[in-house]
């Protein structure tokens, strides 16, 4: 009996060298897949996207694919879903303001200038995405109704959300709460 408390210390010292290991090629990781790959990753703050995304998500976003950004609107023709819905969900920059806290919602339909932004709606002042939010209680209408009164130009997009994890956000939250911001 007594050999194997030893043993299992040593299994216990071991599985605890190999988390750390772990942990670190992870960090790693994530630190070269920003630079070299186009990667980053963005805490989800508000409840705009529920039910698809939530507050404290980490959210992954990559550059824009080659292939460009497929619209709500071309996702229900084609099939293609991301996050629960047709289409991409993309973040942005209001205006194209990089001192503003950028928007992670989903490109609806893409419109030509001159072309009214919705039924009835303004004329859009440049081509770009009409966006809007997943939550259909918060987010009725289209981000260009208040939030971002113009279509959003291909140049104020960051990237493309591609996958999340669910609460690991919630440390940065925290963090920003107890530091005042």
């Amino acid at each position: 009996m007594n050999n194997m408390i030893p043993d299992q210390t040593r299994i216990l010292r071991y599985c605890k060298r190999a988390a750390v290991v772990a942990v670190v090629v992870a960090v790693l990781f994530a630190a070269i897949s920003v630079h070299l790959l186009g990667i980053s990753a963005r805490t989800i703050e508000s409840g705009s996207m529920e039910p698809n995304m939530h507050i404290g998500d980490l959210v992954f976003i990559r550059n824009v694919p080659s292939t460009g950004i497929v619209t709500n609107e071309d996702g229900a023709t084609s099939g293609y879903k991301t996050f629960g819905d047709y289409g991409n969900v993309i973040l942005y920059h209001k205006y194209g303001r990089t001192t503003n806290t950028p928007i992670i919602h989903r490109a609806m339909y893409y419109m030509e200038v001159g072309e009214p932004m919705w039924e009835g709606g303004p004329i859009a002042p440049h081509a770009g995405y009409i966006t809007k939010g997943d939550n259909k209680i918060t987010n009725r209408q289209y981000d260009q109704y208040a939030l971002c009164t113009e279509p959003i130009h291909e140049e104020w997009v960051i990237g493309v959300a591609y996958f999340r994890v669910p609460y690991i956000g919630y440390v940065r939250i925290i963090l920003l709460k107890i530091v005042g911001r």
